[in-house]
């Protein structure tokens, strides 16, 4: 195919695009999509933090193909993964659970000394209801800060770690129950407050409510302190988008540059997302 094909559409202000006249199950295929149409695909990410693509009803080696052509495979340490396929994540929610998985603002492996660059979300099973995500861009959250506050987290760096969320004594992990397991892999990294976005450069804000523990030299009052301001900041900002799943859609986020959400809003309903999550590389203060 050629990039001519390609329509690139922004989902909202800050964040988020649909990407439609593509078959991503081409990714497969001798040759795969091609290079410019990567690169097209590619360049849209770093520049709009997640896209969209809808009625992709891919095989689970398609999902993989695809993937790979930004970058290997990064398989996640805690989640059950697709039977026959390890580094396809299983994102599930039965009827009669109560608590879903990704609920809570936050961006994935954020604990990993080099954290996932992004994932690739299929869905494979919805709700007739809810079940929606909620993306947010924190390099507009960045872009948005009073000046002092720039100054405040310009060179501060940041604890994260995954033991409060995957840990045997975590009850969040308690919640989920079998769809999580490997405890005993937990760990912890420190990042910048503020980092530089590996391909365009862009400021961004790298905390999250979900994974990170304190900022480092700070007491827990003044972290607390600084990191509720800049979460609220951050999710009241109106730098966000909410995107509706059917099958076949596909989330595909930029771990640096965005936040994500999934609403619990479906009780007593099956939801069945497909995850691959791609290697990162190591961050660099801004």
């Amino acid at each position: 195919m050629t990039t001519a094909q390609l329509t690139i559409e922004p989902a909202s202000e800050h964040v988020g695009a649909f990407v439609s006249g593509i078959d991503l199950a081409r990714s497969a295929e001798p040759g795969g999509l091609g290079d410019e149409t990567v690169a097209a695909i590619r360049a849209a990410w770093a520049k709009y933090g997640v896209l969209f693509f809808r009625d992709q009803n891919i095989s689970p080696e398609q999902h993989i193909a695809f993937a790979e052509h930004f970058a290997a495979i990064d398989i996640n340490k805690f989640f059950a993964s697709v039977d026959g396929y390890p580094g396809i994540a299983q994102v599930l929610k039965e009827p009669d659970q109560e608590h879903n998985i990704g609920g809570g603002w936050h961006t994935d492996h954020t604990y990993d000394p080099i954290p996932a660059r992004g994932s690739i979300l299929l869905a494979r099973e919805t709700p007739a209801t809810g079940g929606d995500t909620h993306f947010l861009s924190v390099g507009a959250a960045y872009d948005a800060l009073p000046d002092d506050l720039k100054k405040t987290v310009e060179n501060l760096e940041a604890h994260h770690s995954s033991a409060h969320v995957f840990g045997a004594q975590s009850k969040h992990a308690e919640d989920i129950g079998d769809r999580f397991g490997n405890s005993e892999a937990v760990g912890g990294a420190t990042h910048p407050v503020v980092i530089q976005h590996p391909e365009t450069g862009r400021k961004l804000l790298y905390v999250n409510a979900a994974f990170v523990t304190g900022i480092v030299g700070w007491s827990t009052e003044e972290s607390d302190e600084l990191l509720t301001r800049l979460y609220q900041h951050i999710v009241e900002g109106g730098f966000d988008y909410r995107y509706q799943w059917e099958v076949g859609s596909i989330a595909m986020w930029d771990n640096c540059s965005t936040w994500h959400s999934a609403y619990n809003d479906y009780p007593g309903q099956r939801r069945l997302m497909h995850r691959i999550t791609i290697e990162g590389v190591a961050l660099s203060a801004a």
